[in-house]
């Protein structure tokens, strides 16, 4: 075998090129293992048992991932050809009702009503899984939550243009009844309305990829995506951590997956520290300057776990307040039982801000996006 350290590229490149060849075997490795299995080689050293025990341990959500990992793991380390074909998808399971049924299969209407009651323990489940924290999901549970991630329909905040359209009501457009009833030789002609018509209001995105965020950063990542794709015109996407990032055009992808890979490809600090004043700095001299932040709904998702200066933070999201529409502020914790806003971070912001919501859940999640829209 070639270990990681007689290779002749940099080896971090080695060993995400390999996460890469397990995801697409068929094993649904996230950016989250991925940079776990990075710190793990780290502290285990790049030996191949190390390498091997880093993975299995890392980047395996199940016993059934296990042995695609040693075959992968062996065929990329050995002669990097032959890897597996991506694993089968599992075969459709139907869930039965635990609801008691009061008739029987043989009586009038019976296997009907067992439908009934299977489809409405299904949509129970759902249901119950819309509320539950993110961060406290098994890999079923997520790979479940994802797919209803599709029911989230936002919608693009609208502000009002100076330009007039004509409409069925409103003032009387005196300019273009004259000229109806010029065109009718002076005859009185149907009168005219117009209103203010109205444009699309920009949607600016600024997601805490930090380590104390790492359990909802794959969730929030996909609401930006869900927003991106419902108006890709008018929505931006930075993540926070040690550094800001655009992930605007990673996210502008279709496929929520390929978007995602490319979003966590273009981060490179992902699960780090925090640095949220300085972030916001950089994101207002650099691009609120140029007019992204003004006027716009700007959506901050953060804890408020600041490791630097929490006077910087409030300056900053002070200054952002001034420039942007509305401020929104998404912590996960903010909808959890006894949850106090003591944090440091957030005692700071508290005082700019325009809406402090909850954030851990699919329905948490849903009420973001309205509060977005009404903005």
């Amino acid at each position: 075998m070639t270990t990681a350290t007689e290779v002749v590229h940099d080896a971090d490149e080695v060993l995400l090129g390999f996460t890469r060849a397990l995801r697409a075997a068929g094993v649904g490795v996230t950016q989250d293992r991925a940079q776990q299995f990075l710190d793990a080689v780290a502290l285990l050293g790049a030996s191949e048992e190390g390498t091997r025990a880093a993975g299995r341990a890392t980047l395996c959500a199940g016993p059934e991932d296990l042995l695609r990992h040693d075959q992968v793991f062996a065929a990329w380390f050995d002669h990097r050809t032959g890897l597996p074909r991506p694993r089968p998808a599992p075969p459709a399971t139907t869930t039965y009702s635990e609801l008691p049924l009061t008739d029987g299969p043989d009586s009038p209407g019976g296997a009907d009503e067992a439908d009934t009651d299977v489809v409405r323990a299904m949509a129970s489940d759902a249901e119950v899984l819309r509320h539950r924290d993110v961060a406290a999901l098994s890999a079923a549970e997520r790979a479940r939550l994802n797919a209803l991630f599709a029911t989230l329909r936002p919608r693009a905040p609208h502000r009002r243009s100076a330009r007039q359209r004509s409409w069925h009501r409103g003032d009387v457009d005196a300019a273009r009844t004259l000229r109806a009833s010029l065109r009718r030789m002076g005859e009185p002609a149907e009168v005219v309305h117009r209103r203010r018509a109205t444009r699309p209001r920009r949607v600016v995105l600024l997601v805490d990829v930090s380590g104390s965020m790492s359990g909802y950063a794959d969730a929030l990542l996909r609401l930006a995506h869900r927003f991106t794709q419902a108006a890709p015109g008018t929505v931006e996407t930075f993540t926070l951590g040690t550094r800001l990032t655009h992930v605007t055009r990673a996210l502008r992808l279709r496929d929520t997956e390929r978007a995602l890979v490319a979003a966590g490809d273009t981060v490179p600090d992902w699960s780090g520290g925090t640095r949220l004043g300085e972030n916001l700095q950089t994101f207002l001299t650099r691009w609120g300057r140029r007019g992204m932040a003004r006027g716009a709904v700007v959506v901050i998702f953060s804890d408020g776990w600041e490791r630097g200066d929490t006077t910087l933070l409030a300056e900053q999201v002070e200054r952002l307040g001034r420039v942007a529409h509305r401020l929104v502020w998404v912590n996960p914790h903010r909808g959890k039982a006894g949850y106090e806003p003591v944090q440091q971070g957030v005692v700071a912001v508290l005082p700019y801000l325009d809406d402090f919501v909850a954030g851990h859940s699919l329905a948490t999640y849903a009420e973001v996006v309205e509060v977005v829209a009404g903005a």
